[in-house]
């Protein structure tokens, strides 16, 4: 499998607001801390940081008759976790673990099963709820700037095992620390020092 490997520094500017509201932050907490999110004052065509993708909603959608790649769960999830955390994977150096170590960035609704709605794919795209696979396309294609995966690929099919199993272990975090996900200034973001169009304090 190939990775682009180009820097693309304008499009590295909407990364930090986009990984922050991935898993499913409000777009309003995500605007108050994100002036460039889409929607807000700042945003405009002129503004690099609010423009969409148009081809990321396609990108991410399942295509007709998909059928993922069969493995090994336990081969998958461990080259899942190395993909986690495989800058290759995008155009800007994010990885998934840029902002996701330590189950930082995601929202309550993380721990929820898919398909969901999820904020990110529904206010920029209008895909009313999503599958994991779909969602792990999305993040690698907008936040992280990158090229989908093929759909057929070990590659998607490792990712997504791996997030299954971040996502058993989010569940049992927010358990014991309930108010980490409601309070979206209780951890403070990897991503904003990434991002030249974050708020400045």
């Amino acid at each position: 499998m190939k990775y682009v490997n180009t820097s693309r520094t304008a499009i590295a500017t909407v990364s930090a607001g986009l990984v922050s509201a991935a898993l499913g932050m409000p777009l309003a907490a995500l605007a108050q801390a994100n002036p460039c999110a889409a929607g807000t004052p700042a945003s405009s065509a002129a503004n690099p940081c609010a423009a969409k993708n148009p081809c990321a909603a396609k990108a991410s959608q399942r295509p007709a008759g998909y059928k993922p790649y069969q493995g090994a769960r336990a081969e998958l999830v461990a080259a899942g976790e190395k993909l986690f955390s495989d800058t290759r994977l995008s155009t800007n150096q994010l990885s998934c673990a840029s902002c996701h170590t330590g189950y930082a960035a995601y929202n309550e609704s993380f721990a929820q099963p898919y398909p969901h709605k999820v904020e990110m794919a529904s206010g920029m795209y209008g895909m009313k709820q999503i599958h994991l696979d779909e969602m792990v396309q999305l993040c690698i294609v907008t936040p992280m700037a990158g090229k989908a995966l093929d759909w057929k690929s070990k590659d998607l099919a490792a990712l997504v095992a791996y997030m299954e199993e971040e996502q058993k272990g989010f569940k049992a975090h927010l358990a014991k620390t309930p108010s980490a996900a409601k309070n979206p200034c209780a951890v403070k973001n990897p991503c904003a020092a990434k991002n030249p169009c974050a708020a400045k304090r």
